[in-house]
């Protein structure tokens, strides 16, 4: 669904991506990790269309998108959540995804609102909520207009275990009941672990390994690169 070919970006004199190749397969969960810095969230913006590539390609669905706006990709299915909650907090919850769905045609907003466990909470004011739900109203947005491809960057960010566990079995049952595709930022392992069908590792802006998470659990320079300083 989803190729970059040697895609590289740079801020100023820092290359925050270095001939970057990745590839995503249609409704996978595809797992993004490394160590802070290591461009895992320039690499969502790049796909996103929030930051232009300085080289390289993206290929989605087949075609190259790397001119094409951000609007033009979320019409064309693509979605994406962020590091930071973007609701609104003294709206209700009921409001927030309102808008969100007439923004792009959604038409079954209690669907999405039952997958994600929303249901008691619609008539709460965001800020009101705990920020676990806050992040399932968040993912809820990303999910409008039924994505083909939804990036989620550290959705499980500020989250307690047993919630970040909870959140992570509501990703895989959507990617199962959608057939939607997951690009996943997360720098909790856990949850990495327990969904991923595949992951890619970055390390200062380069793809260092790549491969089923078994496999990549094995490759020391990614357990001295990442789960060594995860550990410390």
């Amino acid at each position: 669904m989803l190729e970059l070919r040697d895609v590289s970006f740079a801020y100023g004199a820092v290359r925050a991506m270095r001939n970057v190749d990745l590839s995503v397969e249609r409704a996978s969960i595809h797992g993004l990790i490394g160590p802070n810095g290591a461009g895992k969230s320039t690499c969502i913006d790049v796909v996103s269309g929030r930051k232009r590539a300085s080289s390289g390609s993206i290929v989605y669905e087949g075609e190259p998108i790397g001119p094409r706006s951000i609007r033009w990709r979320r019409r064309a299915g693509i979605s994406r959540s962020f590091q930071r909650i973007s609701v609104f907090g003294e709206l209700t919850v009921a409001d927030q995804l309102d808008l969100a769905a007439r923004a792009v045609g959604e038409d079954d907003i209690d669907r999405i609102v039952e997958e994600l466990s929303l249901v008691e909470v619609l008539d709460q004011p965001c800020n009101a909520i705990s920020y676990g739900q806050q992040r399932r109203v968040d993912i809820a947005m990303a999910l409008m207009g039924k994505p083909d491809l939804i990036l989620l960057d550290e959705p499980a960010a500020g989250l307690s275990s047993e919630e970040s566990i909870k959140l992570a079995d509501h990703l895989a049952m959507l990617v199962r009941d959608r057939g939607a595709t997951v690009l996943l930022v997360e720098h909790d392992l856990e949850v990495v672990f327990r969904i991923c069908d595949r992951l890619t590792v970055m390390e200062q802006g380069q793809v260092i390994a790549d491969g089923l998470p078994a496999e990549i659990r094995r490759d020391e320079r990614v357990v001295e690169a990442y789960f060594g300083s995860a550990e410390s």
